[in-house]
């Protein structure tokens, strides 16, 4: 198994669907120990009722965590440390942006939309790996992982505001990469291709965006939760002991074509 005795924290897991739940079900698969971080009530019910459905599911931590309160992103990374003293993994799934941001021609975007897609979606990342850096220098080292999308270099219609956010993810993750790795801490990114999500239902036209990706991907299909699983599996594994600031596409390889036959 090979994340046997680690110990690893997921946060975004919004619904069956969320590629964070995907890769709680790899990992859990692999043998490692997990906690959830959720941000509002509604949003624990739903991973409640998902834990119910696994053998000793329930018994899992789950925090609240708002990452846009400073004390609560804190308090997740202190109450971890009093219950298991070392942190291995922190997958990092969370984005958000007004619908209204996502919709409107790009021009349009309002600056109040604009500064909250960057806190939530990329600035988060910056705040949970201070917070998670002494827990995880326990154990030696560790991986963190977050999720991107090819926006950040393709035009992608609709993703606007969103896309700038996954670029700044996506310097985050190299900076925190050269920052952290004297700790022997990874941190890379997981750029999946569209599946149908939470997030990914305020994007218009992703139903399209899968239709032309089986088309046109190198491997002709469209990929699955169980594929993003798997491949943070290996992120967070002592498999990628040498990986740390890249950027992963798990997309059938859509991301190499430009002009498509």
């Amino acid at each position: 198994m090979l994340l046997a005795d680690k110990k690893a924290l997921i946060m975004g897991v919004a619904n069956k669907r969320s590629i964070a739940w995907g890769i709680a079900q790899g990992f859990r698969r692999e043998g490692a120990e997990l906690a959830f971080t959720y941000q509002n009530e509604r949003l624990k019910d739903n991973l409640m009722e998902l834990l119910r459905e696994v053998p000793g599911g329930e018994s899992a931590p789950t925090l609240p965590c708002d990452v846009q309160q400073d004390d609560q992103v804190a308090e997740v990374f202190r109450a971890l440390g009093d219950r298991w003293g070392k942190l291995d993994v922190v997958v990092h799934s969370l984005a958000f942006a007004d619908r209204e941001d996502l919709n409107r021609a790009f021009s349009e975007i309002s600056r109040k939309g604009y500064t909250l897609a960057l806190d939530i979606s990329a600035y988060s990342l910056i705040c949970c790996a201070r917070a998670a850096k002494p827990l995880l220098q326990a154990s030696g080292g560790g991986s963190i992982m977050t999720m991107t999308y090819n926006a950040v270099e393709r035009v992608v219609p609709s993703y606007n505001v969103m896309a700038v956010a996954k670029a700044a993810l996506e310097t985050g993750v190299r900076y925190l990469a050269a920052e952290l790795g004297p700790a022997n801490i990874r941190v890379n990114a997981i750029s999946a291709g569209p599946l149908k999500t939470l997030a990914a239902s305020a994007v218009r036209g992703i139903s399209q965006f899968r239709d032309v990706v089986e088309e046109k991907a190198p491997l002709r299909r469209n990929i699955t939760q169980e594929d993003v699983g798997d491949a943070a599996v290996f992120l967070a594994s002592d498999l990628s002991r040498a990986v740390t600031g890249n950027i992963i596409f798990v997309d059938s390889g859509f991301h190499i074509m430009g002009l498509t036959p």
